[in-house]
């Protein structure tokens, strides 16, 4: 599917740089800040402003061996039992031996982490941690604490950002190597309408692709396109099916639908309690952590229980923290509540799970390196192994920073020359057929639906039947004489890069016949260690569905070799 193009405009401007970094989160100012220090030309691209990603709305901390008497080796325990059986142990070992040095250059970076009395950083425990070896800011505003360090940091460093602008496609060069990136920048400026940035050295750090779902804890700014570009350019991707569901998100109702308010795990971490409207705390004798079982247990746990008594939601008590602790250590969770009218001070907190974070994403090696020459992927939209089936809680922004460093050091390494982008064909086969903006509703409501927390192959097969339909019809109104097709425009752009990650998270989870971490089949209700342990990757054929081969065994090899 290599030359698949979104349907576009052909650019009208064009910049040149060294490297060109996509998002503004952890993981990819993180890198951009490391490339820009090596003395590369770095621009950042940001689909909102510098600060409108999801690392700002991570809550609880980022997880690392910081305390006396955790050791790296009892972090990557944790990581694997959590990953159910498909972690990638290299890349896990890689993530928790150089992850508290990465924690302590981001504090030299400038983020203030809360501290002990004597000056220590203070660190708490969540779900799946058999220590407490999560590191916090602000109490609960971590990520918020990380994004404005970075911020500012890249600010210092005077480098070139273009805010407000969603990424398009690859452009590649005569030799099929990565040329830089199309884009769309949405507003006035230096930079407007399409135009390009042309780099020999392209990192995707977009997050993720939680609002292929109805409800999820995602920014809106989370719509898979980072996964969508590396899939029209040729890429693999791996691990689709495993969609972490957030256990306990603020209930506010059946029909809620968008960003929902996340009440952190955190929260369970310094004592309080899942119950059901009787106040029995089912999560006992579930798991020897109770409601500190890894996120999947958890999840599981409270849907189940919802099914047994008919209840739209279950409830996490913590009345027992009392006013000061609640102003103190939760400040944001408090304020959210108090904001939808529940005190967590003097009742419990409805909750349910929602859409969270997605484990897999586009395939790399130890160094970032995705199946595209020069094209890196960190963060949440990259699928380094580190997560499994199931991402250990606080491990993402530690993920970030390990891997946006070595990625740095690559293409610094590297240092590859730039070449002139290949010129972009105009032939109809090449341009992906773009949706109506009002088909988002349609996608996630049909996810939600057949690849939620709960999944079968019926209610599988009915998701990818729709969305095959709303794909079919796009095919067919751009066929036509062009009067039915979609303008080109950021709604139209977003909604057809949903539709394409939806169906690959769709194909690989029908092929992925078992239960195994965040991946529930209900008509599956086992483990397959004889035929699951392996990954799902996929590609986009030439007729343009997902297909899907599997691995041979759980190792994560090099998706190249390397130098």
């Amino acid at each position: 599917m290599t030359g698949i193009r979104l349907t576009a405009p052909v650019p009208g401007w064009a910049i040149d740089a060294d490297v060109v970094v996509v998002g503004s989160g952890v993981a990819g100012l993180t890198a951009a800040l490391r490339c820009a220090a090596a003395g590369l030309d770095t621009v950042v691209v940001t689909k909102a402003r510098l600060d409108d990603g999801s690392t700002r709305w991570a809550q609880g901390g980022i997880a690392a061996a910081l305390g006396e008497g955790d050791t790296p080796e009892q972090h990557l325990d944790d990581t694997l039992v959590a990953g159910a059986g498909l972690c990638d142990e290299a890349a896990v070992r890689t993530l928790v031996t150089e992850g508290p040095d990465a924690v302590r250059r981001l504090i030299t970076t400038g983020a203030h982490f809360d501290t002990t009395d004597s000056g220590d950083i203070a660190l708490t425990r969540e779900g799946g941690h058999h220590r407490r070896r999560i590191a916090h800011a602000g109490g609960d505003a971590t990520g918020a604490e990380i994004s404005r360090a970075l911020v500012e940091a890249v600010r210092e460093a005077a480098l070139h950002t273009i805010e407000n602008a969603l990424v398009l496609d690859l452009l590649t060069d005569a030799e099929g190597r990565t040329a830089g990136v199309s884009l769309h920048v949405m507003g006035e400026g230096q930079h407007d309408g399409v135009g390009a940035v042309r780099a020999p050295s392209v990192v995707l750090a977009t997050g993720g692709m939680g609002q292929v779902f109805s409800a999820t804890t995602n920014p809106p700014v989370s719509t898979g396109d980072g996964v969508a570009l590396a899939l029209r350019a040729g890429a693999e991707v791996s691990d689709l099916e495993f969609v972490q569901f957030h256990p306990t998100v603020l209930f506010l109702g059946a029909d809620s639908e968008g960003q929902q308010p996340l009440v952190s795990e955190a929260v369970r971490g310094e004592g309080a309690h899942l119950v059901d409207a009787d106040g029995v705390r089912f999560m006992l004798g579930q798991h020897e952590l109770a409601e500190l079982a890894p996120r999947d247990i958890v999840a599981k746990g409270i849907t189940r229980r919802m099914h047994e008594k008919g209840a739209e939601h279950m409830y996490l008590d913590a009345r027992h923290f009392g006013a000061a602790m609640w102003e103190q250590r939760f400040p944001t969770i408090l304020a959210a509540c108090r904001s939808h009218g529940i005190d967590p001070v003097t009742e419990p907190i409805p909750v349910a799970p929602a859409a969270h974070y997605a484990s897999g994403g586009v395939r790399t090696d130890l160094r970032g390196r995705t199946t595209v020459p020069g094209l890196y992927a960190c963060g949440e939209v990259a699928c380094t192994g580190v997560h499994g089936a199931n991402r250990l809680a606080s491990n993402s922004l530690l993920e970030g920073l390990v891997f946006a460093e070595r990625i740095a050091a690559d293409i610094a390494e590297a240092r590859p020359p730039r070449t002139e982008p290949a010129e972009a064909s105009r032939d109809a086969d090449d341009l992906v057929p773009l949706l109506a903006p009002e088909a988002r509703t349609a996608i996630q409501r049909t996810m939600t639906r057949g690849a939620g927390v709960l999944r079968s192959a019926d209610s599988l097969a009915t998701a990818a039947e729709g969305l095959e339909a709303l794909h079919r019809e796009a095919a067919a109104d751009a066929e036509a004489d062009g009067a039915k097709a979609v303008v080109p425009g950021v709604d139209a752009w977003e909604v057809t890069n949903l539709l394409l990650v939806s169906r690959v998270l769709v194909a690989a989870a029908r092929d992925r016949e078992e239960t195994r971490g965040c991946h529930w089949r209900e008509d599956r209700p086992d483990r397959d260690d004889a035929h699951g342990r392996r990954h799902l990757v996929v590609r986009i054929g030439p007729d343009r569905t997902p297909v899907v081969h599997r691995t041979e065994t759980a190792a994560f090899p090099p998706v190249r070799p390397s130098d």
